[in-house]
């Protein structure tokens, strides 16, 4: 299939106008494939030829303006429109259409639990092309009008309200001009929950096997949902510019959410069945606003072209995290922020394939897919929060709703952006968009402090290029001991500073980038990191804590602090953190990272047992029932290092953890897997337990426990499954590739660490994007860290054939093994080896 080039995209908007879309999809025609009617209203400003994108399974005819098309003429997705007059132009085709497993276009699903089937649309980038024929691109807006033919007993949702017209055929109201990737369907057996607020219909809908999970969440995800809402209003002088909202939680989803415009489709792990931490609903309260804020920035004002999709990104981002802070009860979520998210953008910004925030080479839509990373999410949300605090939130805020303003229902560049932010202050907006959106890489600030008198002074040092406002806090130790620190003072600074700043007597802990304000690398001088390894847990603000934790990976990752100092701080001060987002965060560094990859095969049961450890006295400390969600916490880490199977064995056969809590059906599936792991369960287990939970993530677990059986037989059968059929759905894929690989049975599939480079290759070829990212991420060998999984690697890079997909997830991976090669390298130097 062709890709569509930034070239094209503008000399087909400089030559058409589109107008009006009338959709037509029969859902009825059995499991294989729909059908898809499409009436395309559009001007051509001057004679000339153009194309029309589609990809179906059978494109039964085209007209143009009452004329007949030869429909063999379609060739790689493009159906090419000779001949055009200038002026007005209707266009049709009828096709059948292929449903989809992976997430892509037409995604179909039966529900194991009960037999219910659903369908919904993503069409992000290109994948429109799967379900109708489009004139694919994002400043070719157009009034999209949508029927469906559904099965009876179905509800159909989409982009604006939809009414039943009986025999099956629901109708949606025509949408606002709004760009083709965000047109929405979803269609199925939908268990809804709908209420009305500001004089809106608001609905929250997800398959019936679900219900009642939903229905216990329901009011605090409507909650969250008004909330969030009325929050909007206040920040943006533009009202929301659709008919209702709707928010379908959808099986097999591959994005966290997709902002289309009036129905908001979400992944339905978010309607939790099983236990879940205050942090885990944070996120869910986060990506509710972040795909809020989208629908002022995304689908009002929508970006030209795809080099811009930071402007989607960040700003959402962004907003997601402030509005959950200002108008919900999670009023910290830029804890896990820092902790989590933070953290993925430093990673992808040190890598090879870092681009900046706003690149500028994006030059086809297969490029532009590769963008959606800790980039475009987290270090642009960081630039955003930097450059708020740098004009002030007043001229910030003032800055987009003249953007908004100016744009509505159209689409802008990042020039556009840039130029309202400007006109609400006498800032250098454009300098200042250079420094930070143009470049890439992590600045790392690094304390200078100088005695002189009995009094010191402290400078930032940067190596980097970016000015930063920051704030430095200065610690000192509790006069009253039991290893506290109070805060002193937190100082303003500018860096590049213009001199020294004075600090009077030299504090416990000097911490540049107290607040996590903006986007770098920090370092400790040699007093201070003293103070952190024996005081880390004394700091009384979680959000100091997590940028001491992530300067602490970061020095791990750069091969500058000992895998094992990290784990002997987390080993001192995890017990006593009261954060959830700090503690998981902490945990899962430790034990994927630390002990999986930068730790040497001999050292790695030394790490399981101190994590193993550590997180027994979790336990102890949450024995009287006041933390359950740092238990859970622990109770997960535990499951997941234990090195014997006599414990989580004894708690599977109990159905709970002695205290609590109860075994629900994510703890009962994680203990099998690890049982699977350390070769104490079998095939009769996993059966059992899938008759037990037979929904689709008891099926997700059973895949992934049946992959990590430690027998020849299991694995070439969960091997064959990945790579030489094409049954599996995204989501099985992804659960079999995760059981796949285990550290503690490197021998057993030491055979398969070169089979995968190729059949990695083969399977992104024939199944597309979706695929190419799970096989490339999750069926990677991470855990063979040596030199020659890496020349393999890099081997198979060289093939000019890889889809581009594959290949920028073949080569991030790669750069994490080379990391973890050097980590390793670096103990063995220190031990002397």
């Amino acid at each position: 299939m062709s890709v569509l080039t930034r070239d094209e995209a503008q000399l087909r908007a400089q030559f058409l106008d589109v107008h009006h879309y009338t959709v037509e999809l029969d859902l009825t025609t059995g499991a294989e494939t729909f059908d898809s009617r499409t009436a395309i209203r559009f001007t051509a400003r001057s004679d000339g030829d153009t194309f029309v994108e589609l990809k179906p399974a059978e494109l039964r005819s085209v007209t143009l303006d009452g004329q007949p098309l030869d429909p063999e003429s379609l060739s790689e997705g493009r159906l090419p429109l000779k001949n055009l007059t200038a002026g007005a132009h209707e266009l049709r085709l009828d096709a059948a259409m292929r449903y989809s497993r992976t997430g892509e276009g037409m995604h179909r699903f039966t529900d194991p639990s009960d037999g219910e089937t659903y369908v919904y649309t993503q069409m992000f980038m290109d994948d429109v092309q799967r379900v109708f024929a489009a004139f694919d691109q994002p400043d070719l807006k157009a009034v999209f009008e949508v029927s469906v033919k559904a099965p009876e007993g179905w509800t159909v949702l989409a982009n604006g309200v939809t009414d039943h017209r009986g025999d099956g055929l629901w109708r949606a109201a025509p949408t606002p001009p709004v760009s083709t990737y965000l047109v929405a369907v979803a269609a199925g057996p939908w268990h809804s929950v709908r209420t009305e607020h500001r004089g809106l219909p608001f609905g929250i809908h997800c398959r019936r096997s679900l219900a009642p999970h939903l229905d216990t969440d329901a009011e605090e995800i409507l909650d969250i949902t008004r909330a969030c809402f009325d929050r909007y209003h206040e920040k943006f002088e533009e009202p929301y510019p659709f008919d209702s909202y709707d928010q379908a939680f959808v099986p097999e989803f591959n994005a966290g959410a997709m902002e289309n415009p009036g129905l908001v489709t979400f992944r339905d792990d978010f309607v939790y069945r099983s236990a879940v931490t205050d942090t885990e609903r944070q996120t869910r309260a986060m990506v509710i606003a972040h795909e809020m804020a989208h629908m002022w920035f995304g689908d009002l004002v929508t970006l030209k072209w795809w080099d811009d999709i930071w402007l989607n990104e960040s700003f959402a981002e962004y907003m997601g995290y402030q509005t959950t802070a200002e108008a919900t009860r999670f009023t910290d979520p830029w804890t896990e922020f820092g902790v989590t998210r933070k953290a993925w953008g430093y990673d992808a910004d040190q890598r090879p394939t870092t681009h900046p925030v706003a690149p500028e080479n994006v030059d086809d839509t297969a490029s532009a897919l590769l963008n959606f990373d800790g980039i475009s999410y987290a270090k642009g949300a960081s630039a955003l929060r930097q450059l708020a605090a740098w004009l002030g939130e007043k001229d910030f805020l003032a800055g987009i709703n003249t953007h908004f303003k100016r744009h509505r229902f159209g689409n802008a560049t990042l020039a556009d952006f840039i130029d309202s932010l400007a006109s609400a202050t006498d800032r250098d907006v454009p300098a200042w968009a250079d420094s930070w959106l143009r470049t890439t890489g992590v600045d790392t600030l690094i304390p200078a402090i100088a005695s002189a008198g009995g009094t010191c002074t402290l400078t930032a040092d940067r190596t980097g290029s970016r000015p930063h406002r920051l704030t430095a806090g200065l610690y000192d130790h509790d006069v009253a001991g039991e290893g506290r620190l109070v805060l002193r003072e937190r100082i303003d600074l500018d860096v590049p500073q213009t001199a020294p700043q004075p600090i009077g007597k030299r504090p416990a802990l000097v911490l540049l980038n107290d607040g996590d304000i903006t986007y770098a690398k920090v370092r400790f001088d040699a007093a201070s990191f003293e103070t952190v390894r024996t005081a880390l847990s004394g700091l009384p603000d979680p959000l100091t804590r997590a940028v001491v934790w992530n300067a602490l990976r970061d020095a791990v990752r750069d091969g500058e602090l000992p895998p094992a100092a990290y784990l002997e701080t987390a080993r001192t001060h995890l017990p006593h953190e009261t954060d959830l987002a700090v503690a998981q965060g902490v945990l899962a560094f430790a034990a994927g990272q630390l002990a999986d990859q930068y730790l040497t095969p001999e050292d790695r049961p030394a790490a399981l047992a101190t994590l193993t450890s550590l997180c027994r006295d979790l336990l102890r400390r949450t024995e009287d029932g006041d933390h359950p969600g740092l238990r859970l916490i622990a109770v997960r880490h535990l499951i997941s290092v234990a090195a014997h199977p006599e414990t989580i064995a004894a708690w599977l056969a109990d159905g709970t953890v002695p205290g609590g809590p109860e075994l629900d059906p994510e703890l009962r599936w994680r203990i099998l897997a690890r049982l699977a792991v350390l070769g104490a369960t079998d095939e009769d287990a996993i059966a059992a337990e899938l008759a037990r939970d037979p929904s689709a993530s008891g099926q997700e677990g059973a895949a992934r426990c049946r992959a990590a059986l430690p027998d020849p037989e299991a694995k070439h059968t969960a091997w064959e499954a990945m790579f030489a059929g094409d049954d599996l759905s995204n989501y099985l894929f992804t659960a079999t590739a995760q059981g796949f690989w285990q550290p503690e049975q490197a021998e057993l599939v030491r055979q398969y660490v070169p089979r995968f480079y190729p059949d990695a290759a083969a399977v992104a070829a024939r199944r597309g994007p979706a695929i190419a990212v799970a096989a490339g991420r999750w069926a990677f060998p991470a855990h063979a860290v040596d030199t020659e999984n890496l020349a393999l690697g890099e081997a198979c890079l060289r093939d000019a054939d890889l889809t581009p997909a594959l290949r920028r997830t073949l080569a991030d991976r790669l750069d994490d093994l080379s990391r973890a090669l050097n980590v390793r390298d670096g103990q063995r130097a220190e031990q002397g080896e």
